[in-house]
Parts: C-alpha cells; sequence; structure tokens
C-alpha cells in the first residue's frame, strides 16, 4: 500500500511540473526512479494486452500492462494538475522571477541527478549531451505560434504534448506554448471545460501509446546514449526558464489581454532598466537554491524508499 502511496506523490511532482512551460514530468519521473518503468508499463497497453483481455480475462490484462502502477501515478498527475492549475497561472503572472528562478534550479540539479546515472563515460556519449543541448536550445527560441482552435489541432497538440511530457528536460506545457494552445488549455482545466479537457485526451492517450514504443526501445538498447541525450534536453531548456526577460513582440490573446509572444533573455540590471521593476536578483538566487535543494530531496528519499 505504501508503494502506490508513494507512487501518487511521485504523479503529483510529475503533474506539478507538467503544468509548468520549460520544466518536464518525465525530469520528475527520471529522479524519483520510475521513469522506464512507467515508459515500459505505458508500452505494455498493446494489441498482446487486449488479447489477453478477451481470452483470459481482467486479471491477466490488468498484470500485463502494470495496471495498479499506472493508475497510482497517474491518479496523481491528474490530481496535481487540476488543483495546480489555477494557482501556478496566478504566481507565474505575480511572481515571474522568484518562480522561473525556482524552476531555474530545478532543472540545474535534475541534469546533474541524471548525469549520474552514467556510469561509464565515452566520447559518443559526451557528444550526445552536446547534441541534446543543442536541439533543446534551438527548440526554445522557436517562435510561440498563433494556432486555431478547432478540435482536430486541440488533440494534435494533446498528441504532441505528451510526448514531450514523457521526455525530460522538454516540457509538454512548453510544446503547448509553441503551439500556441497553452494559456487556451490551462483555461480550459482551470474552468473545467469538459469537452476541450476530453478533445485533449484523446490526443493526449494516442500520443503515449505510440510515443512510448519507440522511447522503450531506444531505453533498452541504447541506454547510456538516450540517457545523455535526455539530460542535453534538460540543460538547453535552461534557456527558456532564464528568469529575466525582455518583451520584444505581442499579441492579443482571446481573453483581449496583451501577453508576450517574442521573448530574450537579459541579465538583472538591463531587466530592471527596460522594465522599470525590481530585478529581485536575491530573492531569485533564493529561490533558485530552494529548487536545487528540492531536486537532490526527491533523489535522496528516492532512494531510501527505493532500499
Amino acid at each position: 500500500m505504501l508503494k502506490y502511496i508513494t507512487n501518487v506523490l511521485k504523479g503529483a511532482a510529475m503533474g506539478a511540473a507538467d503544468v509548468v512551460p520549460g520544466v518536464s514530468g518525465g525530469t520528475i519521473a527520471l529522479i524519483t526512479g520510475i521513469y522506464e518503468e512507467l515508459v515500459d508499463s505505458i508500452k505494455s497497453i498493446d494489441a498482446q494486452a487486449v488479447k489477453l483481455l478477451f481470452k483470459e480475462g481482467v486479471k491477466s490484462f490488468w498484470q500485463h500492462i502494470n495496471g495498479w502502477f499506472l493508475v497510482s501515478v497517474f491518479a496523481g498527475v491528474f490530481l496535481s494538475v487540476f488543483s495546480l492549475a489555477k494557482i501556478l497561472e496566478t504566481l507565474l503572472s505575480t511572481y515571474p522571477v522568484m518562480v522561473w528562478s525556482f524552476f531555474f534550479g530545478l532543472i540545474i540539479a535534475s541534469a546533474i541527478t541524471i548525469l549520474k546515472k552514467i556510469k561509464k563515460w565515452e566520447l559518443s556519449k559526451v557528444i550526445a549531451v552536446i547534441a541534446g543541448t543543442i536541439v533543446a536550445y534551438f527548440v526554445t527560441v522557436l517562435t510561440p505560434a498563433q494556432t486555431p482552435e478547432t478540435w482536430w489541432f486541440v488533440m494534435f497538440s494533446g498528441a504532441l504534448a505528451i510526448c514531450a511530457m514523457i521526455l525530460p528536460g522538454i516540457s509538454g506545457a512548453f510544446i503547448l506554448l509553441l503551439l500556441g494552445k497553452y494559456a487556451y488549455i490551462i483555461g480550459a482545466i482551470s474552468q473545467f471545460d469538459i469537452t476541450i479537457i476530453a478533445i485533449f485526451g484523446v490526443g493526449a492517450i494516442i500520443g503515449i501509446l505510440s510515443f512510448s514504443n519507440l522511447l522503450s526501445y531506444l531505453l533498452h538498447r541504447f541506454h547510456d546514449i538516450t540517457i545523455s541525450v535526455l539530460a542535453g534536453f534538460m540543460i538547453g531548456s535552461l534557456n527558456k526558464v532564464w528568469p529575466w526577460k525582455e518583451t520584444v513582440e505581442t499579441y492579443v490573446n482571446r481573453h483581449g489581454e496583451i501577453v508576450p509572444l517574442v521573448e530574450k533573455n537579459v541579465g538583472p540590471n538591463a531587466y530592471e532598466q527596460i522594465t522599470e521593476s525590481p530585478s529581485f536578483w536575491g530573492y531569485a538566487i533564493l529561490f533558485a537554491v530552494i529548487g536545487f535543494m528540492i531536486i537532490w530531496g526527491f533523489e535522496f528519499f528516492a532512494k531510501k524508499l527505493t532500499k
């Protein structure tokens, strides 16, 4: 029973990360030790599972897909997403520097934690880290798009975002931001718009079932190289969560509000001059350290729970 409660808490941490652009639920899954089991369990929902359901019954099907593990983890994810969406939306608009600094610390500690999982360093793994970093960096500098709100695009967004969600370092929320659907989906969740949530959910199910097979194959056949690339993704994503930004271009969202479309990173002093607002650099360092220590705490307690 304790194992499932622990999985719910780990899922809740994943859900909290998933609603923030730049922070990945896959990162949390990796550092809490459930990542590979999660990917393999999702992958097991296949044609063989369906055959077992009809030939041998629910019990065999449930064991094949590691059902209780999936239920406990995703119960935590959904509970966290629905409870924290509104809170994080408010915090990001009210205390952006402190919140992004916190996530910056989270990601730095997460990248270090993941790199420690590579037992033997070789040139190929160093290249993999560099390649992952470059790819993630260029993803973060892409300009978020303005896109349609039709059902098929919402479903497509769900499929793409869920694939990113289980990749450490690449946030599903950030992919939604690039697709111009972050505020739209967060708004639907906070307002509990069943239609939009259901369409998005169908896309997410399709995406995660198809993508998990590829990811599972890579983890089993090329484990250290895959981990190296994923760590690189996390390092590259730091560009997105830098706390001090200058708004270069804006657009009007569906609520008639003027929101940033293109931003560039600046230093604390430049931020104060541009925005005529305090940089809160002292608080930024404090919250980055807190984020860093939380990840180390996760790793410490995950090891204890595993033992």
